[in-house]
């Protein structure tokens, strides 16, 4: 069957649930970083696993690449088609099919996003804790392993998925994991697809962990008079076991940016955001320890926000740094690199960043869920290839760095395209080679994302960017 056969056969299944209209495949052919539109052949709109299923037997049979797709909120080309193909868009399989409170899980449809799905958990005394900033589809998160601002205290997204039901490359339907808590069952199939980036299968229906909401909640912010103090203030926090939910850190541009979008009025320096979680009794300790770590680090300003309206809005502020930081270059695109390091080496990694970035000239502020050892840099560009190449090359430093000191090329974004040429220094020939091996296992005509994650199977490695 040749490619056009297989688009027409979907036609036949989804009817007009299958777009080939240039609007829709530009859509899905744009990433929220700074790679090129990349369109896909069609898309298409399931709304069932068994049309998911069927949708990739067809497309099976003719050697037709499929992608799925969620919120679009990737940041490393995850959902480019770079070889053509179907997207599969899960915007109408976005259903939550069950709370099991007893149990502390939720079955969802991959399209659901994490905000609607806290949205229907309000009246349980539940809710989900994952919280990349983004409203992104549960599906994708559990496709490149997320995390966010509140990992430090609740983990990633592989440690929030008990249960997958997935369709893999053959079309066939398969379930991994179960309610219980925990399993010595044989191999982790779960948390092979969990990050996975849909390199082996689309991803239809998740059980997730869920938590019980805190009985108290309160959120602080404190400025420092360098990067260095705040990052200090970070290590030793978290050294000394202070539970945190949340610890976010925001360099003095980050700062700048948030206050000219926000109508804020920070100090111009470097900021942490931080919230606490726990009995009313704990989390006043909790903030009384952090308060004192801070001081002795020279933290000014500290100022509390105990009611919901508060604390909303502080964190609406930091997830929207991303935004008001594009909106400080107006025009600009940008290449928003992440890495993650032990959190000994954190601060000697931050400033090294900041020196890479002062040399270059370039602007890029720094922020980031620090409490993990992970951290951001956002590096605008004008469109010129000067500029590109030194953000590229600031880019690149960071990772190297990362990887040399014990760390990883990426704590949370993923590995899509943008970072697939580290891959093999991060886990070395052998290691990247098995990943490849296990993908031609489970797929062995290259249909499920292709290009993304494992070694290319053409001759040539690809360049990091």
């Amino acid at each position: 069957m040749s490619v056009t056969a297989a688009l027409d056969a979907l036609s036949a299944l989804l009817g007009d649930r299958l777009s080939r209209a240039k609007a829709d495949l530009d859509a899905h052919g744009r990433s929220e970083s700074h790679f090129p539109t990349t369109p896909p052949d069609a898309v298409a709109y399931p709304e069932s696993t068994d049309e998911v299923a069927a949708l990739v037997r067809i497309c099976a049979a003719a050697r037709c690449p499929v992608i799925g797709w969620g919120a679009g909120t990737s940041l490393e080309g995850h959902a480019l088609a770079v070889r053509g193909g179907v997207a599969v868009d899960f915007s109408r399989m976005a259903a939550l099919l069950e709370v099991a409170p007893e149990d502390m899980v939720a079955r969802v449809q991959p399209g659901m996003t994490r905000e609607a799905l806290n949205t229907e958990l309000r009246a349980t005394g539940l809710f989900f804790p994952v919280d990349p900033g983004a409203n992104a589809s549960l599906g994708g998160m559990a496709s490149t392993r997320a995390s966010g601002t509140t990992a430090v205290r609740y983990g990633t997204m592989r440690d929030n998925v008990a249960a997958l039901e997935v369709v893999t490359a053959s079309g066939e339907v398969i379930r991994t994991g179960t309610r219980a808590r925990k399993s010595s069952a044989g191999y982790d199939l779960t948390g092979l697809f969990v990050g996975a980036e849909g390199t082996l299968g689309l991803i239809t229906e998740l059980t997730l962990r869920l938590q019980g909401q805190p009985e108290a909640i309160s959120a602080a912010v404190c400025a420092f008079a360098d990067i260095g103090a705040a990052v200090d203030a970070v290590v030793e926090t978290m050294q000394s076991g202070v539970p945190m939910a949340r610890i976010e850190f925001l360099d003095a541009a980050s700062v700048a940016a948030v206050n000219a979008h926000a109508k804020a009025d920070f100090p111009r320096t470097p900021h942490l955001f931080v919230e606490f979680h726990g009995s009313e009794a704990g989390v006043a300790e909790q903030a009384a320890r952090f308060a004192e770590i801070a001081a002795e680090h020279g933290a000014r300003g500290l100022e509390r926000a105990h009611r919901p309206e508060e604390r909303n809005r502080l964190w609406q502020m930091r997830h929207h740094a991303y935004w008001a930081i594009l909106a400080s270059r107006p025009g600009a695109r940008a290449i928003v690199t992440d890495v993650c390091v032990p959190l000994s080496r954190l601060a000697e990694a931050v400033a090294a960043t900041q020196a890479d970035i002062d040399a270059a000239g370039l602007a890029a502020p720094i922020l980031g869920h620090v409490g993990d050892g992970n951290f951001h840099a956002i590096l605008l560009l004008d469109g010129s290839d000067a500029e590109r190449r030194a953000a590229e090359r600031v880019s690149r430093a960071m990772v190297e760095r990362a990887l040399e000191i014990g760390g990883t090329a990426t704590g949370e974004h993923g590995i899509g395209i943008g970072k697939l040429g580290y891959m093999e220094a991060e886990h070395g020939a052998a290691g990247w080679g098995m990943m490849g091996a296990l993908k031609a296992a489970l797929d062995p005509h290259d249909i499920m994302n292709p290009g993304k994650l494992v070694p290319p199977r053409q001759a040539g490695r690809p360049n990091p960017r």
